[in-house]
């Protein structure tokens, strides 16, 4: 039986009587039509799972009981950075939702030389609550109870100039080096920048190249913007990740 996990922006703690939000009201009683005495899980983003049980529900509320603090074990031990230039409408909230479910720790969106998308003011902070949705419900399915960090949007030069700690790669089918030629260590940490739709310029490919990131090939094909990410962490998770 699948368990029925829902995350709230707020402090939860083991006794603790909770009053459910609006848009968790909507979800578990409306649509999942769970009652009083009915049990699923809550997460924050804190990395605990906190089995509840629904103990009252009205016309539109429902206050929730804490019965229990649980660490959940839906990390990736290979600490996963998807930086990816920003895709047009639905395409980016599949590569969310997806790279979500594979694991990544860090999403950064990209404004690179094609990018397509104007991100600004009020817009840009909308969008960023929609995505952040998109977080949290990839959360409720795929077991996770620590959403993964997401990045304001950013122009490429700006990140290309960021924190150098880690390994930084960017996908070019024209590479010299391939994944099955890469080297990591156990406990690695690494950053992966994805082109958007029409894939990174020449500019972009030396401003990358010049702040020290190496290019990594996938093999012949050329892949979209949605799927290229999606292929590269599966195949990170696979080698050196909780796929092994």
């Amino acid at each position: 039986m699948r368990t029925i996990r829902h995350h709230v922006d707020a402090v939860l703690a083991v006794g603790q009587p909770l009053s459910l939000p609006e848009a968790a009201v909507a979800h578990l009683v409306r649509v999942l039509r769970l009652g009083v005495g009915d049990d699923f899980v809550l997460f924050n983003g804190d990395g605990f799972d906190y089995p509840a049980r629904l103990v009252s529900v009205s016309k539109k509320t429902a206050e929730a009981q804490v019965l229990a603090r649980q660490a959940a074990a839906g990390e990736s031990p290979l600490r996963m950075t998807l930086a990816q230039g920003i895709a047009r409408g639905e395409k980016m909230d599949l590569i969310l939702q997806k790279a979500t479910e594979l694991g990544v720790a860090c999403i950064a969106p990209l404004l690179t030389e094609r990018t397509e998308v104007k991100l600004e003011g009020e817009r840009a902070e909308k969008k960023m609550q929609h995505w952040r949705g998109v977080l949290a419900s990839a959360c409720e399915q795929s077991g996770r109870a620590r959403l993964p960090e997401l990045l304001a949007p950013q122009a490429l030069d700006q990140f290309a100039g960021g924190e150098r700690s880690t390994r930084r790669f960017l996908l070019d089918p024209n590479a010299g080096s391939s994944l099955a030629s890469l080297r990591l260590e156990d406990q690695s940490s690494l950053c992966l920048v994805i082109g958007p739709e029409g894939g990174l310029s020449a500019r972009d490919l030396s401003l990358l190249r010049a702040a020290g990131f190496e290019g990594l090939r996938l093999g012949p094909r050329i892949l979209r913007t949605e799927t290229a990410g999606m292929a590269a962490l599966a195949a990170l998770n696979a080698l050196y990740g909780d796929w092994r």
